[in-house]
């Protein structure tokens, strides 16, 4: 084990990371809502490794739909072909989604299918002869990585070396701690003043802004104003999407619907990569007729066919009935943990939107806070996986966690703040 992590060190380059020396874990396989380590420990992955992992770490029948796609069909061009693993994908969301959502457009992961309704948004008035330059976005949003979705992201130390490369946003105050009527003043200002294509939000949850939740009014209020005021409407569902807020998707809990919709992340269990942008007739119509007209954006591994396997395994799980009693479990289980938390020295801002509890620790400082790495540390410690957002702490725990998983997390929580808080420490 020593030697395969001192290679690690010498020659791989993780995300997030600023020592070469860094602790690494050398995970062997996992099971259920665990990672099990080349040291014999078992880790409770309460944040379902980024996010992704619904239904548990190498659930047998997705694994099982993987082996079995790979030996009829590993991939192929989607430029003038497609499979059946697609289609039936695509037919399955139909069942789950609103009709208005005709037309699915396949990419890579999260952060691609924001560049991909970004670039169909600018384009659409593009083909209709008008010139827009512009999004709206929340000031502390994060919407991925590439360039477009670091663009609507918010500034600072994600985007600082790279400010000069980013197109112009207009911002509006975060949601959580703003009310209504001050966001939609906001909203109309930036439309009236600058050639705005589209309102982009992460519905309901900010997700590595830090955990803001917001009520579901706000967000549909936004999505009226902003389609009587003549723009498109992106909701990035990367994150929320696939049951974490309690309904299947955020926008579920609202009657407005968005022109575009992204998912990733949970789209396929967490076992490969893919992304999703959706879309309505309207937008599609907009792009054919002439060449000049066509989205010309494509990916190597666009609609690939083992992870279209992935995702219709996940989706067939997702929508059973014991996913669904899990679903509703957990979040009983987490506001539960919600109360108990709330009485820890330490702690505040406790939250909890469906499957998604966050709280803060300490004065907050951003995502270079020093308090919850330790935290972190202590809970890594104790065989529990969480991954603060500076100083927010966060449970995200796949759907197959028990109730004795989330009080175990709780109570590594707690006693992490009781060994190293002190009354009047700040970040």
């Amino acid at each position: 084990m020593q030697d395969a992590l001192a290679f690690d060190h010498r020659h791989i380059w993780h995300p997030f990371t600023y020592r070469a020396d860094q602790p690494t874990q050398l995970v062997t396989h996992g099971s259920g809502p665990y990672l099990h380590t080349a040291e014999g420990r078992r880790i409770f992955d309460a944040i379902s490794s980024w996010w992704v992992n619904l239904h548990g770490h190498a659930h047998p029948e997705i694994a099982q739909a993987v082996a079995a796609q790979a030996a009829r069909l590993e991939q192929v061009i989607f430029a003038g072909f497609t499979h059946e693993p697609a289609l039936e994908l695509i037919a399955g969301l139909q069942t789950i989604l609103h009709p208005n959502f005709s037309r699915f457009f396949f990419s890579d992961n999260g952060s691609t299918a924001v560049e991909v309704a970004l670039k169909m948004s600018l384009q659409y008035f593009h083909n209709l002869g008008e010139a827009r330059d512009t999004f709206v976005a929340f000031r502390s949003a994060y919407h991925g990585d590439t360039f477009g979705a670091m663009s609507v992201s918010a500034r600072g130390t994600f985007t600082a070396p790279f400010q000069r490369q980013l197109f112009q946003v207009s911002w509006l105050d975060d949601p959580d701690n703003t009310d209504a009527e001050t966001l939609v003043s906001q909203l109309q200002e930036a439309v009236q003043t600058q050639r705005v294509a589209a309102l982009i939000v992460e519905p309901l949850i900010m997700g590595s802004g830090g955990m803001r939740m917001y009520s579901a009014d706000k967000l549909a209020l936004l999505a009226e104003v902003a389609h009587m005021l003549g723009i498109h409407v992106i909701f990035d569902e990367v994150f929320t999407g696939f049951g974490r807020t309690g309904e299947l998707f955020a926008h579920h809990h609202i009657r407005q619907l968005p022109d575009f919709l992204c998912l990733s992340k949970g789209l396929t269990g967490g076992f490969l990569p893919m992304g999703l942008t959706v879309t309505t007739e309207e937008i599609h119509a907009a792009f054919q007729g002439e060449k000049s007209r066509s989205f010309l954006h494509g990916h190597s591994f666009t609609a690939n066919p083992m992870a279209c396997a992935t995702a219709i395994a996940s989706l067939r799980l997702l929508t059973g009935e014991a996913c669904t009693l899990q679903r509703r479990q957990l979040a009983q289980w987490l506001e539960a943990a919600k109360e108990m938390l709330e009485k820890t020295p330490g702690l505040h801002r406790v939250r909890r939107t469906g499957c998604v509890l966050a709280m803060e620790v300490g004065e907050s400082t951003g995502y270079l806070g020093n308090t919850g790495p330790v935290i972190y540390d202590w809970c890594l410690a104790h065989d529990v996986l969480i991954r603060p957002l500076g100083n927010t702490i966060y449970l995200v725990p796949p759907y197959v966690s028990s109730e004795a998983d989330i009080q175990r997390a709780t109570a590594v929580i707690r006693a992490g703040m009781a060994a190293s808080w002190q009354p009047g420490t700040t970040a």
